[in-house]
């Protein structure tokens, strides 16, 4: 009897504590976010100076120069030629969110800067939005259904000899270990979609050692096994196209980011060959990174806003934006990949790149190094970009030892 009164009691205190902790979060307006000094707010600011200037002295050492860094790295893939815009980056940059409030920044946090697959969590986030909305019956549901052949734009008007007889149109899951996917396997990472894409095979991105197994190797199983593939990345992005019938930065800003106070600024783009014709309008289908150039050209307060809303499970300001139902889908852990939920959704399960972090953080994270932090237990959200890998948990460490005054 005794221990289910203390149940109750602690069921009631949780209760009351959870609803306290929505009561009382702060969601900043458009173009006003409010500043507090760490000690008004029980952390150690000598602490947080310490992170940021770890964060400067740990600055990557990649070219600022986008497109230089690409060709020195993703480029010198097969097909590794760059197809989308490339910028100059910014110095390194970060913000840290503590109970919504501004506590610490540096660098730039206002330049729109790429974000690379950061991308990756708005494509998902869209996705989510057309499952919240019944435009997607069920993650689980195979795809091919919903994603008619679509015509690619700027075709000539008499083709070739060389094309006569071959497609004339994009078939995204006619072959059949594609008729298989569904958009849970898609959006995991697992579904081993087959074929080329804006001019992309899948087994050129991230090549095999082996060259003998980039083209017609036996298919894996959707569902049974991971890779990181900006190419089947891409194909997810195309067919969300299809769904929403409106280009998805639109849906993005009308559904999201408007709604949480994003600026106008942001910028989320595709290829120079990823044009579709689409309801008698030529459309650009979006990439999710910057692989080969393109995807989210956003500052670190938009990215931080995002960040905000995923620590909130979806809801901003007492408005549900994105179900909570999909959040916990996103975090919840791939079987083929303990560490990957939704793209691009990395949790902390096993601790191995954030040691440092409690096992429920988790990171929305792209190259750069880009990554927006997200910790429920300290009710932090932290943006870094331009960080050397291998420097991220040094960061999360420093910032978290603030919170032992």
């Amino acid at each position: 009897m005794k221990y289910r009164l203390l149940c109750l009691v602690a069921l009631v205190w949780a209760q009351s504590y959870a609803q306290k902790k929505t009561t009382d979060a702060y969601f900043p307006a458009y173009n006003n976010w409010l500043q507090k000094k760490p000690a008004e707010l029980g952390l150690n600011g000598a602490k947080l100076a310490d992170a940021i200037n770890f964060a400067v002295a740990n600055e990557s050492k990649n070219p600022r120069n986008m497109e230089v860094s690409h060709y020195q790295s993703f480029g010198k893939e097969p097909f590794g030629f760059a197809i989308g815009p490339f910028a100059e980056r910014g110095a390194p940059t970060g913000l840290i969110i503590y109970k919504g409030y501004i506590i610490a920044q540096w660098g730039e946090p206002d330049r729109c800067d790429m974000t690379h697959s950061v991308t990756k969590s708005f494509l998902s986030t869209v996705v989510g939005l057309a499952v919240d909305k019944g435009l997607i019956k069920n993650v689980n549901d195979t795809v091919a259904p919903y994603v008619p052949p679509i015509e690619t734009y700027g075709q000539p008007v008499s083709r070739p000899a060389d094309d006569f007889g071959k497609p004339e149109l994009i078939n995204l899951f006619d072959t059949p270990h594609n008729k298989t996917i569904t958009w849970d396997a898609l959006l995991r990472q697992t579904s081993d979609w087959e074929g080329t894409l804006w001019g992309k095979p899948d087994w050129a991105d991230r090549p095999d050692k082996d060259a003998a197994l980039w083209q017609g190797r036996p298919r894996h199983k959707p569902g049974s096994v991971y890779e990181y593939n900006d190419v089947r990345v891409n194909v997810l992005s195309l067919a969300a196209l299809s769904v929403w019938r409106k280009p998805l930065p639109q849906v993005l800003k009308e559904q999201i980011m408007d709604k949480i106070g994003a600026s106008n600024t942001w910028r989320w783009t595709g290829y120079r060959n990823s044009w579709v014709v689409l309801d008698g309008q030529a459309v650009q289908s979006v990439s999710g990174g910057g692989h080969w150039g393109g995807g989210m050209f956003i500052n670190a307060y938009d990215m931080a806003r995002f960040g905000l809303l995923t620590l909130h499970r979806g809801k901003w300001n007492g408005q549900q934006l994105l179900s909570e139902n999909w959040v916990k889908q996103a975090l919840t852990p791939t079987t083929a990949e303990p560490t990957y939920g939704y793209m691009n959704w990395f949790l902390n399960t096993d601790k191995k790149l954030l040691p440092s972090a409690a096992a429920n953080a988790f990171y929305h994270l792209g190259n750069g190094t880009n990554m927006v932090y997200v910790d429920p237990d300290h009710e932090l959200v932290m943006v870094t970009r331009w960080i050397s890998t291998n420097a991220m948990d040094g960061l999360v460490k420093r910032v978290l030892e603030a919170f032992n005054m």
